[in-house]
């Protein structure tokens, strides 16, 4: 019986060019050539769910990886130089933060140490959440990009979070940039210590090792070389209690940095064009008008003798309108009010929150025993929350802005509606006439501020007046607001100006007048930025290079190295040594060659690589003479003793199949062996002394299947769930497999129709053109809120073109 149960194959419309499976459920997470994110389920490779791209995120997806939990899935994105952080359950966009470099690869690591999930960890978060109201969920009716916290019953930084344990999400691009980000969202480090691009890497789960593969372009080689790197971070582990702290209080505050600025966003959502048009009007009034009188006393006359000259009464009546004054004063409110209200429920308490985490981070800060090693700066910090005091005074500023305003326009419209009603002859009702003397000061009052005609203001603005203060608060400009309050009445702020004490006091937050809103948040995120960018340095600076080995001269061939034969890591929990499976040459290689090496540096174990090729007549008879040779495709680590690997059998030189097999990692590498370690030359590539490395020739008996009619050439594998799934060279046609059982040859009727359409001739298999009858456009619409099935040694430092 052919081992290996098939439980799907699917022709897909679109190549295939990344594929994921999920380390917690049966699931599957594909990325394809036009930009589109996918889920897909093991049975029948139904799709769950697809995310299409679009401009706020790319449409150039580079890599795929989950976060251990299986509940959120990152991919990177190279024409925006993104990652999105994207929840399994609602296909939902939870995060996505910008890089200056394009990312080419990323591994999603999950720490095991239990000091990443002590009790004083969690108590932080306890603490927090019983000191702090939860955040009121934004308008769903504002910003569309507000999802995250627009959810009554989620708790949106729980949700990023995820659990208490660490899990760092790995990034690598072109020049050598690898950066470290906890929990998927804050940096906690920066690489500086290899060159050239990254093609895969593997972080260690207990945060000692750092492996990448990188394509190097030496000045003296037209080629560019495949290398492999190790790097030393054992900073991470030695500190690991502390770096989990700090990440999960930095996490809680970038979280409320983006709560902040969508709060923002629809504050600005919120205001309304509309309240430009007094002053449009007003400045094409002056432009127009004959008479030597300004508007200001034009008004005052209204006011005080009832009596409008021939230029206001067409202002008003022509231009204006009776219902295009009462629709303007309807927008003024509505528009202030909801502005107040964001201000005061969203931008205040998410303020609040971020003060109460930076003086906790403070307070961890001054522990320099333990938190100094990874740069958390106390002056830093302190600049931080000063700049998060500053806007908190300026959201104040324009609640009284908003404030006072609300007053004056509807003090000023309800005379104004009812001037106009008496010159229209219209009825005015009898609560409108009723004016006192204070509501004829108050209105007076009004017009000599706010109705001055100010030349300067043209010049700049290209109006002359300015009546709605709000809207200067809310601007994304750096230029000064252009009515900023009055300061010179004010005693507190005379007292301050006037006391030597108080003047510079660090006790006070600074106070910025001529600033709008967006300024000072500009300036908080700048500050906190700053303090989250000292520790990444730190920790980066930390991390040294332990071990560079050249591994072979890219064939100038292999114009594009292809994505899934590219080596993979494992770490083996239980003897903390860490494997490195690579091929020679890109997409062929007659040899699969394994590196192991010990995670814990001060350990004693010697390197040790070991090539391993097939012997076997897997594609001919056992009563037939000739023999197969066969070459590896690609390779994946199943489990800590398997090996999951595409081969192409030969016979004569000619293709005669392709075969999926496991296999032994016991087989090829037996550690109780007392071989000699090759003795490397580090001026020399690894293919220049291939002849000095031991060879293993292994075979397979049952672990092994013959793909029928499928040109396969790329493997993903899931030990954890036991199953792989295999992707042809077209990159369109894929099996999925369940690995722990025999296939039984039996098919359910439902898939009869697809097994059908899709087995054929080969050249059925491997034709490019669209619009197969098993296509994915003809497949039902994707399900739209899916209920996903839970389940439970010497250094050697690198120089360009040298080795020493």
């Amino acid at each position: 019986m052919p081992a290996f149960r098939q439980v799907g194959e699917k022709q897909l419309p679109n190549e295939i060019l990344y594929m994921v499976w999920s380390p917690k459920r049966d699931l599957i997470a594909l990325a394809n050539k036009t930009g589109e994110v996918l889920l897909h389920r093991l049975a029948h490779f139904q799709r769950v769910w697809s995310l299409a791209p679009n401009e706020n995120t790319g449409k150039e997806v580079t890599s795929l990886a989950w976060r251990p939990d299986g509940k959120v899935l990152a991919f990177s994105l190279a024409d925006t130089q993104r990652v999105v952080l994207c929840d399994v359950e609602k296909a939902e966009i939870l995060h996505y933060f910008t890089l200056e470099n394009a990312v080419t690869c990323m591994y999603w690591a999950e720490v095991t140490d239990q000091k990443s999930a002590t009790s004083s960890i969690s108590l932080i978060d306890e603490e927090g959440s019983l000191v702090l109201p939860k955040l009121p969920a934004l308008p769903k009716s504002y910003s569309t990009s507000a999802k995250i916290f627009s959810e009554e019953k989620s708790d949106e930084i729980t949700k990023l979070l995820g659990d208490k344990r660490l899990n760092v999400l790995v990034l690598g691009g072109d020049s050598g940039f690898i950066e470290l980000y906890a929990y998927g969202m804050y940096k906690i480090a920066t690489v500086t210590r290899i060159v050239g691009r990254c093609l895969d890497l593997c972080l260690s789960s207990d945060l000692k090792a750092l492996s990448v593969i990188t394509e190097v372009q030496l000045s003296k080689e037209p080629e560019p070389i495949i290398s492999y790197f190790q790097l030393d971070t054992t900073l991470l582990s030695d500190c690991l209690p502390e770096v989990t702290r700090m990440a999960r209080k930095f996490t809680h505050i970038s979280t409320l940095l983006q709560y902040q600025k969508l709060s923002l966003a629809c504050m600005c959502e919120a205001w309304e064009d509309i309240l430009m048009q007094m002053d449009l009007r007003l400045t094409k009034f002056v432009q127009e008008k004959n008479t030597k009188t300004s508007v200001q006393e034009e008004f005052m006359q209204l006011l005080m003798w009832g009596k409008a000259s021939p230029e206001l009464q067409s202002l008003l009546m022509s231009q204006l309108t009776v219902k295009g004054l009462k629709k303007l004063g309807q927008s003024i409110e509505s528009s202030y009010s909801s502005i107040q209200k964001l201000v005061i429920s969203h931008l205040q308490s998410g303020s609040e929150a971020l003060l109460y985490h930076l003086n906790e981070l403070k307070g961890m800060a001054m522990w320099k025993q333990k938190y100094q090693p990874l740069g958390l700066d106390v002056p830093a910090i302190e600049d931080a929350i000063n700049a998060v005091g500053t806007f908190i005074l300026k959201a104040n500023e324009l609640l009284q802005v908003i404030d006072s305003s609300m007053k004056s326009f509807k003090a000023f419209f309800r005379w104004l509606y009812a001037a106009m009603l008496r010159m229209s002859d219209d009825h005015v009702l009898p609560e409108l006439n009723k004016m006192t003397h204070r509501d004829v000061s108050f209105v007076a009052d009004f017009l000599s501020e706010h109705f001055k005609e100010a030349p300067e203001l043209y010049d700049q603005k290209g109006q002359y007046f300015n009546v709605e203060r709000v809207g200067q608060y809310l601007k994304d400009e750096d230029d000064d607001l252009v009515t900023p309050p009055e300061t010179e009445g004010n005693p507190w702020y005379s007292f301050l100006q006037n006391s030597v004490h108080l003047k510079d006091s660090p006790l006070l937050f600074p106070y910025y007048p001529k600033k709008s809103l967006h300024y000072v948040k500009r300036l908080v995120e700048g500050q906190i930025d700053s303090c989250l960018q000292k520790p990444a340095e730190v920790i980066g600076n930390s991390v040294r290079q332990v071990l560079y080995m050249p591994l072979y001269k890219l064939n100038p061939s292999d114009s594009v190295v292809p994505r899934f034969s590219l080596p993979s890591f494992w770490n083996d929990k239980s003897s903390n040594l860490q494997y490195v499976v690579f091929t020679m040459h890109g997409t062929e290689s007659p040899r699969i060659y394994i590196l192991r090496r010990p995670t814990d540096l001060s350990r004693s174990i010697s390197n040790r690589l070991i090539a391993a090729e097939f012997g076997d007549f897997l594609c001919t008879s056992k009563t037939e003479s000739k023999e197969s040779q066969f070459s590896f495709l690609d390779v994946d680590f199943y489990d800590d003793e398997l090996l999951t690997v595409v081969l192409k059998g030969h016979i004569d030189n000619k293709e005669k199949c392709r075969i999926l097999a496991q296999l032994p990692m016991s087989s090829i590498y037996n550690i109780e062996e007392t071989e000699e370690e090759l003795s490397f030359d580090s001026s020399k590539r690894l293919d220049e002394q291939i002849d000095h490395i031991p060879v293993r020739t292994v075979t397979v008996e049952n672990q092994s299947r013959t793909l029928e009619n499928m040109k396969a050439q790329y493997i993903a594998v899931n030990g954890i769930r036991k199953v792989s799934c295999v992707l042809s060279s077209n990159l369109r046609h894929v099996r999925v497999f369940e690995m722990d059982v025999e296939d039984d040859g039996e098919v359910d009727e439902e898939d009869e129709p697809e097994s059908q359409d899709v087995s054929g001739t080969k050249e059925e298999m491997e034709e490019t053109a669209t619009g197969h009858g098993n296509s994915e456009n003809n497949e039902t619409a994707a399900v739209k809120n899916p209920v996903l099935p839970e389940d439970d040694a010497s250094s050697l430092e690198y120089v360009p073109g040298t080795w020493s």
